[in-house]
């Protein structure tokens, strides 16, 4: 049987709890508060459960500032994503963060909102508060930015995309086979003038990843000049998804099919193709990218490419871990690869 916690001894107002007020209120010693505040993993459960009641009961909070200049480590880590409003890279920042947590680490994060040099400035920033290691969304960056990154002298993770010169450490996939798949799978059905839509920021590499692979496929299988349609005056956003419809028809009005680069564009032009009586997919098809839970509950339901984002998240925090903790890791490159998801729409 368990000892019970021991009742905190009553403080003065000036004094503050301390590491062995938590030891002698969980009944363990001061050390191992100090592994399962560290790594609960560390620990035996029914040990960790005692310490975090003695920690709430006393109100103890630890001196990380001190502590990181003990150990030289900062026991956070930080994730830079395009997006905060994007489902997709939250799934995987939650994912990631699930991986880092139980052992101590804290996850703080930044949004480059598709800019490059807003990516450099967040990652000077954040290295500047000593990371124990990084997570970043994206396999192209700025020379100032790749220069950070290498000098860091941590572990560093790129993924949702894919290069044969990484960093260090990469999850990630190709984007341009994954709309080279959706342009196959649209020919297969049939449709012969397709149409590339997407916002194609100056920043959002991955959306002209799956650009190229569109043109690239388009020149193969139909031996044609492959049509492309951008709005990068225009937000992540189902309005620009409209636009992008209409600027797409306005310029290609035999279009027979439309591959969005993210399923919110490829969403918000289907029910403007509802409202107008445009039926989908008998006179156009259209297919998204990223699976995002909306799609498959339009009407008609949206084809599209489901991503890991869950697993790129999990397996970026477990490499990042095996890193900060210094062990080996056996494969620092993995390709997690896509899959076409087909749905009414096309």
């Amino acid at each position: 049987m368990n000892p019970t916690p021991r009742r905190p001894r009553r403080r003065s107002a000036t004094r503050s709890v301390t590491l062995a007020d938590v030891a002698t209120a969980a009944g363990v010693s001061p050390q191992t508060v100090s592994r399962a505040l560290r790594d609960r993993e560390a620990v035996a459960v029914d040990t960790y459960e005692r310490v975090e009641q003695a920690v709430a009961a006393t109100g103890y909070v630890p001196n990380l500032a001190a502590s990181n200049l003990a150990s030289n480590r900062s026991r956070a880590v930080a994730a830079i994503i395009p997006l905060m409003n994007a489902s997709v890279f939250a799934e995987t920042v939650h994912a990631f963060s699930e991986a880092l947590t139980p052992h101590g680490y804290q996850i703080f994060v930044g949004s480059t909102d598709y800019r490059p040099d807003q990516e450099e400035q967040l990652i000077r920033s954040f290295l500047g508060r000593r990371p124990d290691g990084l997570l970043v969304v994206g396999t192209e960056h700025t020379p100032g930015t790749r220069a950070l990154l290498t000098s860091a002298a941590i572990p560093v993770v790129e993924t949702w995309g894919w290069t044969d010169d990484p960093v260090d450490l990469l999850i990630g996939f190709s984007n341009a086979a994954a709309a080279a798949e959706l342009v196959r799978h649209l020919v297969d059905r049939g449709r012969r003038r397709l149409v590339y839509a997407g916002a194609l920021q100056s920043g959002d590499f991955r959306a002209a990843e799956r650009r190229d692979g569109f043109a690239a496929a388009v020149r193969e299988l139909l031996a044609v000049e492959p049509r492309i349609v951008a709005a990068d005056d225009l937000s992540v956003s189902m309005d620009t998804g409209v636009a992008l419809l209409d600027r797409a028809l306005a310029r290609y009005p035999d279009t027979d099919a439309v591959v969005f680069a993210s399923d919110v564009f490829a969403a918000g032009a289907l029910l403007a193709c509802t409202r107008r009586g445009i039926p989908v997919p008998e006179r156009l098809a259209i297919t998204g990218f990223g699976d995002f839970e909306v799609s498959a509950h339009l009407v008609p339901s949206l084809t599209t490419v489901a991503v890991p984002t869950q697993e790129i998240g999990t397996l970026a925090g477990t490499l990042l871990l095996d890193r900060m903790q210094r062990r080996p890791v056996a494969e620092p490159v993995r390709d997690v690869g896509f899959r076409l998801v087909q749905r009414e729409s096309s």
